[in-house]
C-alpha cells in the first residue's frame, strides 16, 4: 500500500472519530458533510484492498465500529424524537379533548 493510501486511510479513521462526536452533539450538517469526505478517502483506498497490511486492515475494522455505533446513536436519538412527538400528539388531544367537554358544561 503507498503512503498516500495509508494516510487517506488514517484520515478516513480521523473523521471516522469526528463524525461520531458530532453525531453525539447532534450536529447532523457537520455528521453529512463529514461522512462525504470519509467515503472519499474510502473510495479512494478500495482498489488497494488486496494489499492491506494488517495495520492497515486494523483501521479500516475501527472505521467500520465507529460507523455502527454513530449509526446507532442516531438511531437512538430519532427514536427519542419519535417518543417526544408522541407525547406531545397525546397532549394534544388531551388538551382537545379538555376544551371540547368543557365548553359543552
Amino acid at each position: 500500500m503507498t503512503a498516500a493510501a495509508r494516510e487517506a486511510l488514517q484520515r478516513a479513521l480521523a473523521l471516522s472519530h469526528q463524525l461520531l462526536a458530532a453525531v453525539d452533539e447532534f450536529k447532523l450538517a457537520e455528521v453529512a458533510i463529514l461522512d462525504a469526505e470519509r467515503l472519499r478517502l474510502l473510495q479512494s483506498v478500495r482498489p488497494l484492498r488486496d494489499s492491506l497490511s494488517d495495520g492497515d486492515r486494523l483501521m479500516l475494522r475501527q472505521v467500520c465500529e465507529l460507523n455502527d455505533r454513530a449509526i446507532g446513536l442516531v438511531e437512538h436519538q430519532r427514536r427519542v424524537k419519535e417518543r417526544a412527538m408522541d407525547l406531545a400528539a397525546v397532549g394534544r388531544r388531551a388538551v382537545t379533548a379538555y376544551s371540547t367537554n368543557r365548553s359543552q358544561r
